[in-house]
């Protein structure tokens, strides 16, 4: 059984990083190399048995997110189970990533009105 799961958030936020230490077994220490996420990257995860995982690790970069509201809309947003939107508490536009956010629960329940949201606050670097 495979399951769609879109991280989402702005750039630098720490999507990839928590993907990593989460599904890859990386230490904290050695996400720092880690660069920045180019369009969606996919991974699937084999999980619990049979379930698979299959990570959408969406790139951050403003381009990008208009980009995905946009053109690639019902591709990223269709059929997904699980978005889970990855806000950085250092950040300092509070009001840009309340409207990308709102985008994407816009999107969401056009698209996967069944998905589960959540919203991790994440980073202390």
């Amino acid at each position: 059984m495979k399951k769609k799961v879109l991280l989402m958030g702005k750039s630098g936020s720490g999507k990839t990083s928590m993907r990593s230490i989460i599904f890859a077994n990386y230490i904290a220490r050695d996400t720092r190399r880690l660069g920045a996420t180019i369009d969606v990257e996919h991974s699937h995860v084999r999980f619990l048995g049979n379930l698979v995982l299959n990570l959408w690790d969406c790139g951050g970069q403003e381009a990008f997110m208009e980009n995905y509201f946009a053109s690639q809309r019902d591709n990223i947003f269709r059929n997904v189970e699980v978005l889970i939107y990855v806000f950085d508490v250092e950040s300092r536009e509070l009001d840009k990533d309340m409207h990308y956010y709102q985008s994407c629960l816009e999107a969401i329940l056009q698209n996967s009105p069944e998905a589960k949201v959540f919203c991790l606050i994440h980073k202390m670097d």
